[in-house]
């Protein structure tokens, strides 16, 4: 999709965007779609986009996923979780209908803001304020994207860590396929988890001391890795697209959490603290994640915070071993 066409598809849909940089290099920020963010090289949106989700509205019935790269609440499932509140997975509708603001602006950054109150799975309600700076840097055929994700707390309270886990979690999400895959460095496999059914048979440990996943759409499934890797990537050699994901190391006061999809009457599990994620899914679609940390303890006013860095090429794709 070119970059003009999401623009007139959102003005179809009535839906407030925003353009950093150029048609060219930029990109468009959905303010009444989750604040997501969709890249634009070569004049090319190149995360994924789902017209149905601009043109439409989600409720509980049916999810409506707009693609691009979004800031969500972590964790997703257990007691403390935020797809839960209502008993069974749905986004919140503080997060699906939301309606952020432009905070600040120049022609290379952009700040937007809203507020989201969410609910967890103990029905413990958390008020609180997404903020997403995003600024961009573009060269040739390569776009540099950093975003500072945030999370403030505006309850009034304190909340233990056992009443309350809450960090900034970011997905960027691509159409995929045949040849498709996510990269990082060599890490032991204790460092890599399945946060669904296994996936060991998706991937293989390459000779350029590389993991090597399949993100085909051949089965769903999500690995959560630790945080001793530095970075993920994503090569989608049909368009020659490569996508390095990079964030910030946490201070030890915000520690990782485990980020899985559990159902509500678990507890989430302390050993599987996740830095990056990457997810594959059968419909064609991709993402690779990153997330911050939760306090021990959360403060009326702390700001749980993630820096991240997304660079997006075209035409450097290297020939790497794919998944046998």
């Amino acid at each position: 999709m070119k970059c003009s066409e999401l623009l007139e598809l959102c003005a179809a849909g009535r839906k407030r965007c925003h353009l950093v940089g150029t048609e060219a290099a930029g990109v468009v920020i959905g303010l009444d779609l989750e604040g997501r963010l969709f890249a634009v090289l070569n004049g090319e949106i190149l995360n994924l986009v789902n017209p149905k989700a601009v043109l439409g509205t989600s409720n509980r019935d049916a999810y409506l996923n707009p693609g691009g790269d979004g800031l969500w609440p972590a964790p997703e499932g257990s007691c403390l979780g935020y797809e839960y509140a209502s008993g069974r997975w749905r986004v919140p509708p503080g997060v699906s209908g939301a309606r952020y603001w432009i905070k600040e602006s120049t022609p290379a950054a952009t700040t937007i803001r809203a507020e989201i109150d969410l609910i967890n799975a103990s029905s413990l309600g958390v008020p609180a304020a997404f903020e997403r700076r995003v600024s961009l840097a573009a060269t040739g055929n390569s776009l540099t994207m950093t975003v500072v994700e945030s999370i403030e707390y505006l309850g009034a309270r304190r909340l233990q860590r056992e009443e309350c886990l809450l960090a900034p979690w970011t997905l960027a999400q691509f159409d995929c396929g045949p040849g498709c895959e996510v990269v990082f460095p060599a890490v032991a496999p204790a460092g890599i988890w399945d946060l669904y059914d296994p996936s060991d048979d998706q991937r293989c440990l390459g000779n350029d001391h590389l993991w090597h996943t399949r993100t085909d759409g051949g089965k769903r499934y999500q690995i959560g890795i630790n945080d001793t890797v530095e970075w993920i990537e994503y090569r989608d050699p049909r368009r020659d697209l490569v996508v390095r994901r990079s964030a910030e190391r946490q201070p030890p006061m915000l520690a990782y959490i485990d980020i899985a999809d559990r159902p509500p009457p678990e507890k989430p599990q302390t050993k599987w603290g996740t830095r990056f994620s990457v997810y594959s899914d059968p419909a064609g679609f991709m993402e690779i994640e990153a997330a911050g940390g939760s306090p021990m303890e959360m403060l009326p006013g702390q700001t749980m915070a993630l820096m991240v860095q997304t660079v997006y090429s075209i035409g450097t794709q290297t020939r790497s071993r794919q998944v046998r």
